[in-house]
């Protein structure tokens, strides 16, 4: 029984929502707000971050068990997300000269 509650209490510490709502917080700030309006045209809502926080809150009332569960299928997710394309030597070299190949010709 002690097993199972130190188990759950080392989730609970693990599990902070204090990054989400201090994004949460930052995001009303007119500096954020501004920054986003220039960068992309306008005004951001924040919904994602209310998402964010609220999971994180839903996710300490979960048992220890589920909430590994949970974050390991995030971590999963959130690694799969890359912002490059990997790619080959090969093909990089061949977009490489589709993309650059103009550069080498002299009459360009």
């Amino acid at each position: 029984m002690s097993t199972e509650k130190d188990d759950s209490s080392a989730v609970r510490r693990r599990v902070s929502c204090t990054k989400c709502f201090d994004a949460l917080w930052f995001c009303y700030s007119p500096f954020y707000q501004m920054q986003q309006y220039y960068r992309v045209g306008k005004l951001d809502d924040c919904t994602k971050k209310f998402s964010d926080l609220f999971d994180c809150l839903s996710l300490k009332t979960k048992s220890s068990s589920e909430a590994e569960k949970i974050m390991e299928e995030q971590e999963k997710a959130d690694a799969a997300k890359h912002i490059w394309t990997m790619r080959t030597q090969v093909e990089a070299s061949s977009h490489w000269n589709e993309t650059f190949g103009h550069l080498d010709d002299p009459n360009y």
